[in-house]
């Protein structure tokens, strides 16, 4: 016989007495399509309207930045151009270093700080030579405000990993190659020869200064919080004693110069000129001369117009509020992106970004990234205003950190132009020397991007930023750790180093670096040629425990949380007791207790608390129990 296959449909159970064609059937079926489609247009409808939203924090968060700013040069900003008044000390280059990165991170712009290296060199008060070590440092301090960004992120561990390790990759790009180019250019004056060639050659004619596109935007609303008058900070960096009792925030935002001829008595006929004749009236010489004066027209609108408080008070005021409103409008450009960025949407979205060009171009893809960084740096005049906004994208997981690499780098570029602006617009006879600082700020740049990018084995900024990232999601108090050692305190202890002499800075710097190159090269050896070292350096367990690990310090203030915690007596206290009692008590506690979690026969096992610590307990191979 030959059996052939034949497709048979088999009827649909039907609940007893319900007809499948009947008028009824037939309108319960429209109107569950009716609701499908409903609720796909609600969801569409929904999607569609969290765009203005997410514009709209946008727009918030830049403006929380440049609040920000504000705040600091409020607070900070005499100290800065008092320190920029000392010549004495930005003749060293390790301290001019130090003095460009303590200065941007008061400020919080590295366009202010390059801006007012550009006019005391344009002024003749500070030299080209001098000035290069200054741009370094801002360049550094720079990278601060994405790295504080980053913070707002520690609420989940994965997005905190790749946010951080986004913000720090400018950080150690910068470091790294502040290190190699600052000897170098101490040594041979390498920014400086190459500047002045390309000044020497072309003829630059003064020009005016670049509108900020960004401040056009934000203006509007971070005018009617604050202003400034940021000629204080100028004209104290200048020398100009005046300056120093007047404050920063501006009072009078229309004013006009009134000139004016007056008759003054001059001694005798020697003082007079064929422009300004004399005469006489009774027994005295009189001539006339003009005088200037400036009227104040029309007060500012802001809130602090009127204010009684004093700069740092009003600094302080405005920093806690910046902040929050900073917090705020990432937490919710963060919860938005999620929601928009789902599925098929964020496939297809990370696909465009983090796409490379088909063999052979894919190599391309970077650079064409360090154009767009620097393309949109040069647009908002900012370079901590795009790394800050791409920096919960890299969280969220849109952009990787192989893209947000060149993207910084292009950013490096991009925030060169402020200075360039500034220095075209500087006076004739000043104009070469300022154009050629700002020409050192983009060499150094160029120069470094040569150094870390075109060849990949050379990207060390991007494997150091991951470390740091997962260093940082296993110990979050580790960021902040970070920010204090390599923006306040390291740079401090170098500039008390570099003020004391160079006979003491290379007593204490050489052995420091000789032992930190040391350290560096036996960890390369132990993770990829582990036979040429001896048995006893191919791993660091013969050190203490608290030299080659943060575990003592995390177990340390995790103590010293859990402390405060008891003593405040707060609901959902932490405890953690170890015994060693038998399974009935676990069991026992384990009715009373939310969270148990037991550690059993394990020497190192990881546990995580309530509040977002995240606690390695080190125990012996013995049946413990760690309650919450």
């Amino acid at each position: 016989h030959t059996w052939t296959e034949t497709e048979t449909s088999f009827p649909t159970p039907q609940k007893p007495g319900l007809n499948p064609h009947s008028k009824k059937h037939m309108v319960n079926i429209a109107s569950s399509m009716s609701q499908t489609q409903a609720e796909r247009m609600r969801s569409v409808f929904i999607n569609v309207s969290k765009i203005p939203l997410l514009f709209l924090f946008l727009y918030m968060f830049v403006c929380s930045l440049d609040v920000l700013s504000s705040a600091f040069q409020l607070a900070g900003g005499k100290v800065a151009g008092d320190i920029f008044n000392d010549n004495a000390i930005l003749s060293n280059p390790v301290a001019g270093l130090v003095v460009g990165i303590l200065v941007t991170v008061l400020v919080q712009s590295s366009s202010t700080s390059t801006s007012i290296v550009v006019s005391l060199v344009s002024s003749g008060l500070l030299n080209v030579r001098s000035a290069i070590p200054i741009l370094m440092g801002s360049n550094i301090g720079t990278s601060v405000t994405n790295t504080i960004v980053a913070l707002m992120q520690a609420g989940e561990r994965d997005e905190f990993e790749r946010a951080f390790a986004g913000a720090t990759v400018h950080d150690c790009f910068n470091w790294l190659s502040v290190l190699v180019l600052l000897p170098l250019e101490a040594t041979t004056g390498l920014l400086r020869r190459l500047s002045q060639a390309v000044v020497d050659t072309f003829h630059i004619s003064s020009g005016d200064k670049a509108p900020e596109m960004l401040k056009v935007m934000t203006e509007p609303l971070t005018k009617l919080i604050i202003q400034l008058d940021k000629s204080v900070i100028t004209g104290i960096a200048m020398g100009d004693e005046a300056m120093s009792n007047r404050s920063l925030v501006r009072v009078w935002c229309k004013n006009h110069i009134l000139t004016s001829s007056v008759n003054v008595s001059v001694g005798d006929s020697f003082n007079c000129t064929s422009v300004q004749p004399c005469w006489q009236s009774n027994a005295t010489t009189w001539t006339t001369q003009n005088m200037t004066l400036l009227v104040n027209i029309e007060k500012c609108s802001h809130l602090f117009v009127d204010s009684w408080l004093s700069d740092l008070a009003v600094g302080l005021i405005l920093l806690a509020c910046s902040l929050l409103l900073l917090c705020t409008c990432l937490l919710l450009l963060v919860k938005l992106l999620n929601s928009l960025l789902q599925g098929q949407v964020a496939k297809a979205i990370q696909r465009i970004i983090n796409t490379d060009f088909p063999y052979p171009f894919g190599w391309l893809a970077g650079y064409l990234a360090i154009l767009v960084g620097a393309g949109m740096t040069f647009v908002v005049q900012s370079s901590s205003v795009f790394t800050s906004a791409i920096t919960p994208l890299i969280g969220i997981g849109v952009i990787s950190i192989e893209r947000a690499y060149p993207l910084t780098l292009g950013s490096n570029i991009g925030t060169t132009t402020t200075a360039i602006l500034a220095a075209l617009a500087s006076p004739g006879d000043k104009l070469a020397a300022a154009f050629q600082v700002a020409l050192c700020h983009f060499f150094f740049n160029i120069l470094g991007i040569l150094l870390w990018y075109p060849v990949p084995t050379t990207r060390l900024p991007i494997r150091m930023a991951r470390t740091l990232g997962q260093r940082t999601a296993k110990y979050r108090w580790f960021a902040v750790l970070y920010l204090l050692l390599c923006f306040l305190l390291l740079p401090s202890l170098v500039f008390a180093l570099s003020m004391a002499g160079w006979q003491i800075m290379a007593g204490v710097g050489v052995p420091v670096a000789a032992a930190l190159l040391l350290v560096s090269v036996v960890n390369m050896l132990q993770v990829h040629r582990p036979g040429c070292l001896p048995v006893r350096l191919r791993s660091w367990d013969f050190l203490p425990v608290w030299m080659h690990s943060l575990q003592p310090l995390d177990t340390l203030l995790t103590k010293v949380t859990l402390c405060c915690a008891k003593g405040a007596s707060e609901p959902g206290l932490i405890q953690c007791s170890m015994d060693h009692d038998g399974p009935q008590k676990r069991s026992h506690m384990a009715l009373d207790n939310l969270v148990l979690c037991y550690i059993d026969e394990a020497p190192t096992v990881v546990i995580q608390f309530l509040y977002g610590l995240r606690k390695s307990c080190m125990m012996p191979a013995a049946t413990k129990q760690c309650l919450l």
